[in-house]
């Protein structure tokens, strides 16, 4: 078991778009590479992590929603319909601070795993929000900057309040 450092926000490498990684099959890496995510999420608290809160710009995400345990490596997520859910977010990266966030309520995601079997199912509910939050970190997005504006303004002021931040 290794726990990774999770990055904090103010880390450029959470603004970075990430790779793709292709053929997982080739990287004899990955195996340990995710086992080492889900010791750092599961460590943590979290029910989702990606690659570069680890600081690896690698399009990887790995999750553990309401007994759906799991990784993906090269997600995209559609939406499924237009219902939407609005609850509150937080992340590993920014502690101790979150707000409301809307997101759908259904998507698609598609991928694949470690050994190369393809993802390709639809998801609800707090699975559709780990998917769309963790695809957001691998696209260089913090969940706060999905809320409105007065929501973000309170949680950057959170931030910039916090012991972490301020080191």
């Amino acid at each position: 078991m290794t726990v990774l450092d999770i990055r904090l926000f103010g880390d450029p490498v959470l603004r970075t778009v990430a790779d793709p990684v292709g053929d997982p099959t080739g990287d004899d890496t990955l195996p340990t590479l995710i086992d080492d995510m889900l010791d750092t999420m599961d460590s943590a608290g979290g029910v989702g992590l990606a690659a570069n809160q680890v600081g690896l710009t690698r399009r990887i995400f790995v999750y553990d929603c309401d007994g759906d345990r799991g990784h993906v490596i090269d997600p995209v997520w559609s939406a499924v319909g237009e219902d939407e859910q609005t609850a509150r977010e937080g992340c590993l990266s920014v502690p101790e601070a979150g707000g409301p966030v809307t997101r759908f309520e259904r998507v698609r995601l598609t991928g694949s795993t470690v050994d190369g079997t393809a993802v390709d199912r639809e998801v609800d509910g707090l699975m559709a929000r780990c998917v769309q939050h963790e695809t957001d970190h691998l696209d260089g997005v913090m969940f706060f900057q999905r809320m409105e504006p007065a929501e973000r303004r309170a949680v950057m002021g959170e931030i910039r309040g916090s012991e972490w931040f301020n080191r």
